[in-house]
């Protein structure tokens, strides 16, 4: 039975449908479809004469009939800033309504009660459906580091006969059927160039290049039986694959550049997904989510109403914040948002003074409000600007030059970031746990021991940035084409051996050692001292145990660096054994 004779038959059933234009109207195939549907249906046995269901079509409409369903709702969402910040994406209202509460109630209208719904992100705020709806909370743990797929995977058990739906969809009529005669995955008629798919003639979802657009990617799924069974095997293969720890469970859909379930078509107006703020402002311009805090801070800052706050996108999320971009009469900015953890981190009252210090000095972004008790912090926006390309020799030529000149501004603030005392700090934030790395004591006695190097030859302590790395190097240009260059994200900054930046800009970049000499002898144009050069190496690996430890309590956060982690921890032990070595030369070239 093919998706036109089965849709019919479907809604024949359903509806208990006998006029053809209505039934044409109805399930979108024209009538000539229709006509030709019928006369198959009842020459098969389907349909008797009066078309009306026979006890064969009843039969096999039962098999199929929809009986639990998956909803997928533990993800971040963070392109929801700034409203994931206080509520996950599930829970916004939409005229009133929660949008989960709005799925669970249009399946219970279809008699679907047996509901699991996968939670992580901010797991607690879901509980109360327990009680409410008596569904089933499966937990995610690892939902700050794989995506969806993983999800699925862990309610692989419940994809029989069942819908898979995203917490983010809001539908203006109920999607969902007491009867379905075939799996499916939804689809929009609306044309989206970030779609991978597009419904050919067959129904059938091919996969299509990014750039040449496709059906928007509604998301909600059914699954009969035997296609259930298909995508379990395949999750089971994919979440044991690291390649895939990223990856939407539609990955497990696609055979040979095609989806192994046909397409349902929906129009793009009476199902929204809601991504961003935009989305939801546009779908519901009173609800409730849109009284955001952060927008009100936002607006008072800027001495205007949240409503003139628009075009709200957010940018890559950070190792520490997250933050988004937004327009207010014309103007762009950027508005700040601690990350987990961070108060454990960074003393936003230091960070304040810092920006005190430096605003004036032609360094920093332009600072329009920061607050010294949460961290939020508010920022022009600088058009045209790229960040420093590490491997670019032009650029880090500039980047070294420019924070020479910083550091020989030899400005002060009351307080110095002690990278010893940090090491131990980030340590402690462990709570008790080992290292994840076996041999971690060994490595942090190694990385101890140059202290007295450092402080033999360390020079005069001026405000220096800690994290000078490649993305906080912005290039500028103004509209005469002059170009600057400002560095940003001053949350560490505080007094300090100025060359201890050269070092953190070669581990975030992962240099070799060719390239950290290179760096230096750009910071250096002089010529660099080898006792200078060896106490950089210093704090090289000085610097990999610090940014190391401070991974390891992000992990236990649920936040994973994945190989940057692992590069810090090697920057600690091998660049200790490169300082032995050079060490030894110099002694052997003394006798």
């Amino acid at each position: 039975m093919n998706i036109q004779k089965s849709d019919i038959l479907n809604l024949i059933i359903a509806n208990q449908y006998t006029n053809q234009r209505e039934l044409s109207k109805a399930s979108g195939h024209s009538l000539g479809i229709v006509n030709r549907s019928i006369k198959d249906l009842i020459s098969t046995g389907y349909l008797d004469e009066n078309i009306q269901p026979t006890s064969k079509a009843l039969s096999i409409i039962q098999e199929s009939a929809p009986q639990r369903a998956v909803i997928l709702a533990a993800g971040f969402g963070m392109r929801m800033v700034p409203i994931n910040t206080e509520t996950p994406k599930g829970l916004l209202e939409v005229h009133g309504e929660p949008l989960i509460e709005r799925q669970i109630n249009q399946l219970h209208e279809v008699g679907i009660h047996e509901i699991y719904v996968v939670v992580g992100f901010m797991k607690e705020a879901y509980e109360y459906l327990i009680d409410d709806y008596n569904i089933k909370l499966i937990v995610n743990p690892d939902y700050a580091t794989k995506n969806n797929l993983h999800s699925l995977y862990l309610a692989k058990e419940h994809l029989a006969n069942a819908y898979i739906i995203p917490c983010d969809i809001w539908c203006g009529y109920n999607p969902f059927q007491k009867y379905e005669l075939y799996s499916w995955y939804m689809v929009s008629d609306l044309v989206d160039n970030d779609s991978t798919v597009r419904v050919n003639r067959k129904f059938e979802l091919t996969q299509i290049s990014n750039a040449s657009g496709g059906n928007s990617m509604v998301g909600i799924s059914y699954l009969l039986k035997e296609d259930a069974s298909i995508i379990r095997k395949r999750l089971d293969y994919f979440d044991n694959d690291p390649r895939y720890h990223d990856k939407f469970w539609e990955e497990t859909l696609y055979e040979n550049n095609k989806m192994i379930i046909p397409a349902k078509v929906v129009h793009s107006a009476s199902i929204v997904e809601i991504n961003t703020f935009e989305q939801l402002r546009e779908l519901d311009s009173h609800s409730n989510h849109l009284q955001s805090d952060i927008l009100e801070i936002a607006a008072s800052a800027l001495n205007t109403k949240p409503e003139n706050i628009s075009d709200i996108t957010v940018l890559k999320k950070g190792m520490t914040n997250r933050s988004f971009l937004f327009d207010c009469n014309g103007t762009k900015h950027i508005m700040r948002i601690p990350g987990e953890g961070t108060d454990q981190l960074i003393n936003r009252h230091e960070e304040a003074q810092v920006y005190q210090v430096i605003q004036s000095k032609g360094l920093c972004d332009d600072i329009e409000y920061i607050n010294p008790e949460n961290g939020y912090k508010l920022t022009r926006f600088l058009n045209h600007a790229r960040v420093c390309d590490p491997h670019n020799s032009n650029d880090i030529s500039k980047c070294m030059k420019k924070l020479r000149q910083f550091h020989e501004m030899k400005l002060k603030v009351n307080h110095r970031f002690d990278i010893f005392k940090q090491i131990d700090f980030y340590e402690s934030l462990w709570n008790g746990h080992s290292s994840i790395y076996r041999d971690y004591e060994q490595t942090k006695k190694h990385v101890l021991s140059l202290r007295s190097y450092i402080d033999q030859y360390k020079g005069e302590e001026v405000l220096t940035h800690i994290d000078a790395v490649p993305d906080n190097f912005l290039f500028t240009t103004d509209s005469s084409g002059k170009e600057d260059i400002r560095l940003i994200d001053w949350e560490y900054s505080g007094m300090q051996d100025p060359h201890l930046d050269i070092a953190m800009f070669c581990i975030y970049s992962l240099y070799s050692r060719e390239e950290v000499d290179h760096l230096i002898s750009l910071y250096f144009p002089e010529g660099c001292t080898d006792t200078t050069r060896i106490k950089i190496y210093c704090y090289i690996a000085v610097s990999g145990l610090l940014w190391s430890n401070w991974c390891e309590y992000k992990r236990h956060l649920g936040v994973d660096f994945g190989e940057y982690s692992l590069c810090q921890y090697r920057y600690a032990k091998e660049y200790y054994r490169i300082v032995q070595h050079e060490l030894k030369q110099i002694i052997n070239i003394n006798k």
